[in-house]
């Protein structure tokens, strides 16, 4: 089964290509968004076909032999060396030797199914598109051609021939073509392979050592897993290292077509297909109570969780028996929900590699959920380290993405420390653009970055000048302030202050904020003294701090940490550039005036 984690050099795009023409085929009876509800179940179910030829004609007979059992599901599954298979005699290939008789035989060759492809037919609601694409009669058929084109040697898909690598970048390519034809975001459905190897090297970086010895067993989950293949680049990515090694990958999945393939293929590798499980993540946890050593996520961000309000402000009131005790984000962005849940379920010395846009590192005042989330991610020090990627590499976004690194169990040279990595200039530009990914990053990027991470130093990367890493490494409470409250005291009409029981009585009119920041070698109270002496007192004789409406923020401003100034051009050439733009406008102007008058 390892080889099925390894890509073979067959031609993904023609595969891929191949398989969407069977657009030409529907159109007219589906319009464009709805050719990804005929093209993606037949897809798959084509590759479940194909796998079983294998061994189809013994399955048949022993299904012949023990089909007067109760339970049959291990005898089937032994005859067929996978978890699944079909007892139909139907495969794709002699269902059209009976074109009058095509429907009812293919509705026999899916009902032979066993229990769990079953599921991933019901979740592709795929009856219904069945009974569209055969047509209230002969001349609206469609099912045949269908079926017919899948037939053809480039559409074999069996996984003596087709890796689930290879597989995944079909289904990638299927997606987005999917996607685009829907007019719907491509990257909520899957993330590319770059990006997926650059946070599976990240995240084994520092347990290489550990993870090629003997009796390595290990769990990955992924909270919003798409078409799994993040699951799926994990688990390559560990039996490089250890071939013998046990991974037992978990994902749910909100959209119900994506997940059908993420369970199929589970299916197919031999996994527990009962681990991809179906359902919203915030609203309803499936796996509730499990701890993993990995969690590998890219969940969405820029988006509204409202329709989880519910169930997620249930939670947060159970504190710290739930996974979002320490507060919540602006309703429009539930991205650091998911942070919160992927901390909840790793293990003691588990990490996560979790994708965010950069409002996950700023957003929110002191005391607000953002930062309160940020505070306890960062207090409980397991912020290895957010590398920012290049822009233009998603499918659907071209803004600045980046990887958080969380761990809860810390190297002892990281303790107390942050890493920060400016990625962005570490890419090959793609020679044709796919929606908004306009670049690559490529290995040599991918194995710069990584090292950049592993070194753990301040160093500047320089590869050809074009090519940059850079790191940082700042103490925890580089990233922590604290908010105080200035108070200035009211004055009466004699311009004296107001007091009350014995205390200036404050000017609400004249309240003001300074964000101190904090430090590691000085307590709050000693910082905050200093600090007013400073920078109030001066401008201020008799303001004072309210220690009691003191908040405590987070946040990382990544950008102004590698800022650099750039000087301004010269005032001389400035002017000499308008000069000589005047004089070509002077120029144009005399020119057209001449001809007018002429």
């Amino acid at each position: 089964m390892n080889e099925l984690h390894k890509q073979t050099n067959i031609n993904i795009q023609e595969k891929a290509n191949m398989i969407w023409n069977i657009a030409d085929i529907i159109q007219g009876t589906f319009k464009p968004h709805q050719y990804g509800l005929v093209i993606l179940p037949f897809t798959v179910l084509k590759r479940l076909n194909d796998t079983l030829l294998l061994t189809k004609e013994k399955d048949l007979k022993k299904y012949q032999e023990i089909k007067h059992l109760e339970v049959q599901d291990g005898f089937l599954e032994k005859a067929s060396g996978f978890s699944f298979y079909n007892t139909s005699p139907y495969t794709f290939e002699n269902l059209v030797n009976d074109s009058e008789n095509i429907e009812d035989n293919f509705k026999a060759f899916l009902g032979g199914f066993s229990e769990n492809v079953q599921d991933i037919i019901k979740n592709f609601d795929f009856m219904g598109t069945l009974r569209k694409l055969v047509g209230s009669t002969k001349q609206e058929d469609k099912l045949f051609y269908v079926i017919q084109e899948f037939n053809k040697p480039q559409s074999y898909l069996g996984v003596d021939k087709v890796t689930t690598v290879d597989m995944g970048y079909v289904f990638e390519e299927l997606v987005r073509k999917f996607s685009e034809s829907y007019d719907e975001d491509a990257g909520q459905h899957f993330t590319s392979r770059d990006i997926i190897y650059t946070m599976t090297d990240l995240l084994l970086a520092e347990d290489e050592e550990s993870l090629t010895r003997e009796g390595v067993v290990k769990t990955v989950y992924d909270m919003a897993m798409g078409t799994s293949q993040m699951l799926t680049c994990m688990e390559e990515r560990l039996l490089e290292l250890d071939a013998e090694a046990e991974i037992t990958s978990f994902g749910q999945e909100i959209n119900h077509e994506t997940y059908s393939i993420a369970k199929s293929d589970a299916i197919i590798k031999g996994s527990s297909a009962e681990n991809m499980r179906l359902g919203d993540t915030l609203a309803n946890d499936r796996f509730d109570g499990y701890e993993f050593d990995y969690v590998i996520s890219n969940p969405p961000f820029g988006r509204d969780w409202k329709s989880s309000k519910g169930a997620v402000d249930s939670e947060h009131k159970r504190g710290e028996a739930g996974r979002f005790a320490p507060g919540l984000p602006k309703i429009s962005d539930g991205q650091m929900l998911f942070t919160l849940n992927g901390i909840k379920k790793l293990k003691d010395s588990g990490k996560m590699a979790i994708i965010h846009n950069g409002s996950a590192l700023f957003t929110g005042d002191a005391g607000s959920g953002p930062s309160e989330i940020r505070r306890y991610i960062i207090e409980n020090d397991w912020l290895e380290a957010i590398v920012q990627l290049p822009n233009d590499v998603f499918y659907n976004t071209g803004i600045s993405t980046y990887i958080w690194i969380i761990s809860k169990g810390k190297p002892a040279h990281r303790v107390g420390k942050i890493q920060l990595i400016d990625a962005s200039k570490m890419f090959e530009k793609r020679r044709k653009s796919i929606g908004n990914k306009r670049v690559d990053i490529a290995k040599d990027c991918r194995n710069a970055i990584v090292k950049a991470f592993g070194e753990f130093t301040e160093k500047l990367y320089d590869y050809e000048g074009e090519k940059q890493v850079e790191s940082k490494i700042f103490n925890n409470e580089d990233f922590g302030y604290y908010k105080i409250v200035v108070e200035s005291p009211e004055l009466d009409a004699m311009g004296k202050k107001l007091l009350k029981k014995g205390k200036p009585v404050p000017d609400t009119s004249k309240r003001d904020t300074e964000s101190v920041p904090m430090s590691k070698v000085r307590g709050e109270k000693e910082l905050i003294t200093e600090y007013f002496a400073k920078e109030v007192i001066p401008y201020n004789t008799d303001g004072w701090v309210d220690y009691n409406k003191t908040k405590v923020g987070y946040e990382i401003p990544f950008t102004r940490h590698f800022y650099k100034y750039v000087a301004p051009e010269p005032s001389a050439k400035i002017a000499e550039r308008i000069s000589s733009l005047e004089s070509e406008l002077m120029t144009s102007l005399k020119s057209l005036f001449t001809e007018e008058s002429e």
